[in-house]
């Protein structure tokens, strides 16, 4: 840096960004666009980290229930389902196959009703299922196969008003049939433990209940409706599908996670982009204010600078002096805005219960965004580009004011003094 730029050239940018009573209103338009850039890098940063964060904790948690690979039969239910799953379970790339019945119910206590969907699931499947194992708030997942007991979310137990040992009964509309038609299957489930994975939709919707006991209660012994299927990898499920094709050995459908999900996250992916573009613009209008400052900063001190190019001064170090004074409005925004937009990325889920708190209004609430806390990811090769791209719009800035501040002719400037 010292051999671009001279210490004379550092301290003469330095004064002509120093704000004097007579030349304020350049100081302002500078402070601006730093202002400007400061804001436009930090909210680039947390933007971002919001929705990356946003978008793999609902992967998270819609994998982490749902599954990621499924096997479902052409025509008829799935009879093999036991030597599918053993097969599937000893190709390489799967950690976990279970088999699934599952059907809507109408799910209700002695206070509320709600919908509901019930899945039929093996005791050690439902154990292997981190996102719900693992968040078990209350009761137990033991002796769960071969009992009339169910598990449910948090929030269906919450508007319910149900716990432990309750009675929950759940009304199928697909009964057996009868001369006047079909007659709703009804049967009271004891709850044995309630789950919260941390995402409103399922926490209010799901309930599992042992595989065998849903085949009894949807009138499919021997059967099951799926195969779902989970994986080492998600992102490489172009690598293990004809794997696990070659293990089925029979023609049932396949499909993965991005085709179930892919509306969802094809909109997520669409909606950051944009974000990104429109936020770049605050940046983008932070850099046109550094060369609309710089402009009025060069005017102002024609004099000066053709005094300089008479004391010996040459067209480069002229040129250096405003280059150093835009850049310095430009780097000092985006390292400010870098360790703002870090600090409240960091923050977010602590400054939104704070905002929530002081406003009383509920931030970011579960019911519409599907997630109990709000999730940030901090990805260093965003940051990378967002801090790149904010030094070179604010660099390219300097460019014009400084090569008309360099083109400048004493003798011009001079005339008349």
């Amino acid at each position: 840096m010292a051999s671009l730029f001279s210490g004379f050239e550092w301290q003469v940018a330095w004064r002509y960004l120093r704000a004097r009573r007579r030349d304020g209103f350049i100081s302002v338009i500078a402070g601006f666009s730093f202002l400007g850039i400061m804001l436009g890098v930090a909210t680039l940063i947390v933007v971002m980290a919001v929705m990356n964060g946003f978008r793999q904790e609902l992967m998270n948690k819609i994998l982490g229930v749902n599954g990621h690979a499924f096997i479902q039969p052409y025509g008829d239910a799935l009879k093999d389902y036991e030597a599918i799953a053993d097969r599937v379970s000893k190709a390489k790339g799967v950690k976990l196959v279970a088999p699934i019945v599952e059907g809507q119910v109408l799910a209700a206590s002695s206070t509320a009703t709600s919908g509901a969907l019930v899945r039929g699931v093996r005791e050690g499947d439902l154990k292997r299922f981190n996102s719900v194992a693992k968040n078990i708030i209350d009761g137990t997942l033991s002796n769960f196969d071969g009992s009339e007991k169910i598990v449910v979310g948090r929030r269906l137990a919450q508007y319910l008003n149900v716990g432990i040992g309750d009675k929950v009964r759940l009304i199928s509309p697909k009964g057996p049939s009868t001369p006047f038609g079909s007659a709703p299957r009804q049967k009271s489930y004891e709850i044995s433990a309630i789950f919260e994975v941390g995402m409103s939709e399922f926490d209010a919707s799901f309930v599992f209940m042992p595989l065998a006991e849903a085949q009894l209660y949807f009138d499919s012994e021997g059967q099951v409706a799926l195969i779902e299927i989970f994986v080492d990898n998600p992102d490489r499920m172009d690598d293990i599908a004809p794997v696990i094709r070659e293990a089925v050995g029979q023609p049932h459908a396949l499909t993965d996670w991005r085709f179930r999900n892919r509306t969802f996250f094809g909109a997520l992916e669409v909606e950051r982009n944009v974000m990104f573009l429109i936020l770049t613009m605050i940046v983008l209008v932070a850099a046109l204010n550094i060369i609309s400052g710089l402009t009025m900063l060069v005017k102002d001190k024609a004099k000066g600078i053709a005094i300089l190019r008479t004391m010996g001064a040459t067209r480069r170090s002229i040129l250096s002096i405003f280059v150093i004074a835009g850049a310095a409005i430009g780097v000092g925004g985006t390292l400010f805005g870098l360790f703002l937009g870090l600090t409240i990325a960091w923050n977010v889920e602590s400054l939104r219960q704070a905002v929530s708190w002081l406003s009383g209004a509920q931030i970011f609430p579960p019911e519409l965004y599907f997630l109990s806390r709000l999730p940030a990811e901090v990805r260093t090769s965003e940051v990378v580009a967002i801090v790149s791209m904010a030094l070179t719009l604010s660099l390219m800035a300097t460019i014009y004011p400084a090569w008309r501040a360099a083109k400048l002719d004493p003798v011009e400037a001079l005339r008349g003094e």
